[in-house]
């Protein structure tokens, strides 16, 4: 398809619109063209008619506005995407009649239906078109703002698209729709919302509306993609494989996500809606009769939400009815109640705790397990278990015939997590043979080939065809999960292995003796300089040794090794964990080896936060009371340090606590500030090294060997995407026993894993990001320069430079983020202090690139020199986020001082005036404009100069003047309690920890509610609704703590 370039938005529009009509948005009305909100409401108000005559409903009398109030108020109340997937998809609304012409149902309730995700183009769907809706703004001084296109379905506003014209990236779309949300327009009606698209001809962006109080999050915009995970760019593909009538009504009934687990809403990717689709549609065709149990597997990556998919496939095949149970089996019992927590949170919102436990059975034993097999009951059908109870339905033959035959005469679907674990034993052998007519379907990120298979079976085998595809190349190409940096690192030197090998094999006690005797020299040299330090598969497939193949276990398990090991993990500690912002992992080749290392942790660095787990068994085999004194060692520690009170008897419930912090996660959210509920560095053997999830680890350090599956499981605990911060942009991997077996290793895995998509998979090393730092660096310099720009002080004028320096300032920034993870520090510019090039300096310091950093803030604040204009290039707030306010102070100062002297001596005060004007290029232009207030009160002798006092400190104490005055007046219009206001403002929240520990819905339940009203009536010269009052008194804080904007009487 050949490409289209619009060269205004206007003609854009009216191409996607055309798309459109050609997709199934054809409703004969035709398009609803600049409504206002209320028209919108009325146009709902007359399709709920339409859709709700019968008598038993509206009896023919159309909704009054009061009605139309009621479901507003509904919504209101709901106020989140989150919540209002439920309100949509619960397929009707009730209302108290007040129409005085329906005298059957006045003052009575009636049910109407709104939606039904069944109803699929046909019957009462009506799917429209809104071009220009005008949207509601919180002040009569504010911009009127229009939206570009709404879709509609049955008069719900559920998908809203923003546009761009060609050469206008579709990160600006994004980036006004993230706008349009902290201003408030997306409230009443338009809180309905559920997708939002941002597009211009080239490139498309879909994602869930996070509400009003959740986070943009960059990691959750996707690009929608064909079958085989290749994108869509085209504007036309993307309306015509996304948005068209069937898809986009299964995409707002189907393919959306109320997450119970994290409060959000979710919207499937691409890859996960083709997944569940294969899944479904192959148990939709299934013939039962001919006994086939080989469904199929999804081949997607870790990290990419297997568990969403796996459990939108049970609930689409629950749903359509085509199956009578859908089971979902575990291999692991104590991964039974996350998986079940999981679940259940993707029930759907509004549900209570025992309505997610009926949407999704788990079971107590088996026991239980059987009566929910055999039970008819419509509650029964979508259950999860482990895989070792449902081995055991029917140990020892305990059922009877009857209610073995009424249990193998069930469609029964199993869907199976994780498939590359424990399906190839006895277990599932023994589940195939109980349930001889069942289905069975695999979900794994590593299956199983011919290179690794267990029991000389691969996933395939097992399972049947591979029915959809996401490798972990695709997932880090598309930003799903981060690549890896990992780091070979030898506790041994190589040379010294080389010579202990050659000696024993050559049977030579020294090197004397070695060198004296023809024979042994010939093998010790060979060793020496020959044989590879790890082995490999020659061309006849013959395995050829390596010289770590000689080396015995016993010497990695040595406290020497160990040691060196924790030194290692220690000295780089800062750094990679980003000031101890995130978790790490140590994965140990033994439970004693575990609690070696924790007890070395505990000896050498009890700064750090450390705790071991491993399997609690206690066995006769040797060496149990090692373990034994160490697993209650380790436990007593846990209990003290955090203030628990765990016992052996309550082990599961320690993993569970253990899994709650690392994730921040059941009551833990707080743990970025709280560092004593941290836990800094995990010490495991096996467990938590497969299906844990935790955004906030980004660090594996291994100390045992790993293959194929087992090392993608591992390094994949680390690469979960984080925020748009920068902080966590790969996940580190250090590796320390047979490192060079190991190197070998990851390569053979990640061949293997791939795809036959290699690229991309690991993260630049320091020099390679240092390198790519210095030349973005030349390439600002250039686009300065030829703007005719010195020493950075102001941002180009043209567009076209601004693009450019946007593009390559944030190129400099993520090098640099990582480099700085990697060890880099501002104090060693020069390549030779990190071992790298000594020629070699970086051609920049931190005063400059703070500079850099004040220009690309500018350009955020207004930088496009346009009012209203588009901006064709991309910002990320994140990046902006440096302290320039502690770089280069003395020199700031220095100049202040040069100034008042000139003044005092009755020197040339104009030019030392003009040295200070240009230190204010480390200033924002807020901070400038306070020292241009505060150099006009010096000059007037308003101010009187006091020793000691620094430039910065005058600078901050007229913003704090000001912005206290604001303080006050924000609070006395709303009746506020200014205390917590302040408190708020102190602690610099974020639009995603706004309502931490309940802090705003505090603030909001101090307000005179009748004084803010009054406050919304006399801003906009009209009458405010009472239900209207709450959301915008929060719009309005949300705005002044955030942004502080605030929009008083005679501003």
């Amino acid at each position: 398809m050949e490409p289209v370039t619009f060269t205004s938005e206007a003609a854009f529009e009216e191409s996607v619109i055309e798309n459109l009509k050609r997709c199934g948005w054809d409703d004969a009305e035709g398009v609803i063209k600049y409504p206002t909100e209320q028209d919108l409401i009325d146009n709902w108000a007359r399709i709920l008619f339409n859709n709700n005559r019968e008598r038993d409903r509206l009896n023919d009398c159309p909704l009054t506005s009061g009605e139309m109030r009621q479901i507003m108020e509904q919504i209101a109340d709901l106020r989140t995407p989150y919540r209002l997937n439920a309100f949509i998809n619960g397929y009707a609304v009730s209302i108290k009649r007040d129409n005085p012409a329906d005298l059957l149902h006045l003052g009575k309730t009636v049910s109407m239906r709104i939606y039904d995700r069944r109803e699929i183009a046909g019957g009462r769907s009506r799917y429209q078109i809104v071009q220009q809706p005008k949207f509601s703004v919180r002040s009569e001084v504010l911009p009127k703002r229009r939206g570009d296109l709404m879709l509609l379905i049955n008069g719900m506003p559920v998908i809203h698209i923003e546009l761009k014209k060609s050469g206008v990236p579709a990160s600006e779309a994004y980036n006004q729709i993230e706008k349009y949300a902290r201003e408030g327009v997306f409230t009443g009606l338009f809180s309905l919302v559920q997708v939002f698209v941002a597009m211009n001809p080239e490139e498309s962006y879909y994602f869930a509306n996070p509400g009003p109080s959740g986070e943009f999050n960059r990691a959750f915009r996707f690009h929608w993609a064909d079958f085989n995970n290749e994108p869509k760019n085209d504007y036309r593909d993307v309306v015509h494989d996304l948005l068209s009538i069937p898809m986009a009504h299964q995409l707002i009934g189907f393919y959306t996500v109320a997450d119970a687990g994290d409060g959000a809403l979710k919207v499937m990717r691409s890859y996960q809606y083709y997944a569940a689709s294969a899944i479904s549609n192959r148990v939709a065709q299934h013939d039962w009769s001919k006994r086939e149990q080989l469904g199929g597997y999804i081949w997607h990556t870790t990290g990419s939400g297997k568990t969403m998919t796996s459990f939108k496939s049970a609930q689409l095949i629950a749903d359509s009815g085509n199956a009578d149970k859908v089971v979902f089996l575990m291999d692991r019992i104590e991964l039974g109640t996350q998986s079940v927590r999981e679940y259940r949170g993707f029930a759907g919102a509004g549900l209570t705790d025992e309505q997610r436990k009926q949407a999704v059975q788990d079971t107590e034993n088996t026991a239980v397990l059987r009566k929910k097999l055999k039970s008819d009951n419509p509650a029964d059908t979508l259950i999860v278990t482990s895989i070792q109870k449902m081995s055991r339905v029917n140990e020892d033959s305990i059922l009877s015939e009857k209610d073995l035959a009424a249990m193998q005469h069930k469609r029964i679907v199993f869907i199976i997590d994780e498939c590359h674990r424990s399906t190839f034993g006895d277990m599932l052998t023994e589940i195939k043979q109980t349930f001889p007519e069942a289905m069975f379907f695999g979900f794994t990120g590593t299956p199983i080939y011919e290179e690794n298979k267990k029991s000389l079976s691969t996933t395939a085998m097992v399972f049947g065809d591979e029915l959809h595809r996401y490798s972990i190349a695709d997932g880090i190409r598309d930003g799903n999960v981060l690549g890896f940096d990992p780091y070979m690192v030898s506790t041994f030197k190589d040379a010294d292995l080389r010579r202990m090998v050659g000696l024993e094999q050559a049977k030579a006690k020294s090197e004397e003796e070695a060198f004296a005797d023809p024979a042994k020299k010939a093998v010790y040299l060979r060793y020496l300089k020959e044989v590879p330090m790890a082995g490999y598969v020659d061309s006849d497939g013959k395995y050829v040794r390596g010289i770590e193949d000689y080396v015995s276990r016993t010497q990695y398990n040595s406290d020497k090794h160990r040691k060196a090991v924790v030194q290692d993990i220690v000295d780089g500690w800062t750094a990679r964990s980003v000031g101890g912002r995130f978790h790490a992992m140590l994965a140990t080749s033994s439970i004693a080896e575990a609690i070696e290392y924790y007890r070395l942790f505990k000896e050498l660095a009890p700064h750090l936060h450390v705790t071991a787990q491993v399997d609690p068994n206690i066995d006769n085999t040797e060496g149990t009371a090692f373990k034994e004194e160490g697993l209650v060692e380790i436990l007593n520690d846990y209990n003290v340090r955090y203030n628990q009170t765990f016992t052996m008897a309550t082990y599961s419930l320690l993993k569970r606590d253990i899994a709650s912090r690392l994730a921040h996660k059941d009551g833990y959210g707080g743990i970025p500030n709280k560092p004593e509920e941290r836990i800094d560095l995990l010490i495991v053997v096996d467990q938590m090294l497969t299906g844990f999830d935790s955004k906030w680890v980004n660090t594996l350090y291994l100390d045992k060997v790993l293959r194929y599956e087992g090392l993608i499981q591992a390094f994949s605990r680390t690469n979960r995407v984080f925020n748009n911060s920068g902080d966590k942009t790969t996940g580190t991997v250090r590796y320390y026993r047979y490192p060079h077996t190991m190197r070998r290793n990851v390569e053979n895995a990640f061949n293997l894993y791939s795809g036959d998509k290699p690229q991309g998979l690991f993260a630049n090393k320091l020099k390679e990001n240092l390198d790519a730092m210095a030349f973005a660096f030349s390439r600002i310099v250039d686009v300065f320069e030829a703007e005719g720009i010195e020493g950075f002080v102001v941002l180009p004028k043209s567009l076209a430079a601004r693009a450019q320096f946007a593009k390559l300032y944030r190129e400099l920034s993520v090098h640099l983020k990582a480099a700085k993870i990697q060890g880099f520090t501002w104090e060693q510019l020069d390549y030779g202090a990190y071992g790298l090039d000594t020629q070699i300096t970086l051609p920049f310091d931190q005063r400059i690139y703070a500079i850099l950093a004040q220009r690309y803030d500018d350009l955020s604040h207004g930088g496009s020199g346009v009012s209203g204009e588009d901006i064709p290039y991309d910002i990320d707030p994140y990046l902006t986020e440096v302290d320039t306010g502690r770089i280069d102070t003395d020199y700031m100062n220095s100049r202040f001082e040069k100034w008042l002297k000139a003044i005092d001596e009755g020197e040339d005060a104009q030019r030392a005036l003009e040295e200070l004007h240009r230190s204010f290029a480390m200033l924002s232009q807020e901070d400038q404009r306070y020292a241009e207030m505060f150099l006009t009160d010096v000059q007037s002798g308003e101010v009187s100069v006091e020793s000691g006092r620094t430039f910065r400190e005058y600078i901050e104490e007229y913003r704090e003047r000001t912005r206290s005055d604001r303080v006050s007046k924000f609070a006395a219009a709303f009746g506020l309690d200014v205390d917590l206001l302040r408190e708020m403002l102190a602690q610099r929240v974020t639009e995603a920890n706004i309502n931490e520990f309940g802090r705003l819905d505090a603030l909001k339940a101090s307000a005179d509610k009748e004084q803010a009203r009054a406050f919304f009536e006399q801003q906009e010269g009209a009458s405010v609704p009472a239900f209207r009052v709450s959301a915008r008194l929060d719009q309005a804080i949300r705005s002044f703590v955030l942004n502080g904007e605030f929009e008083e009487f005679g501003d």
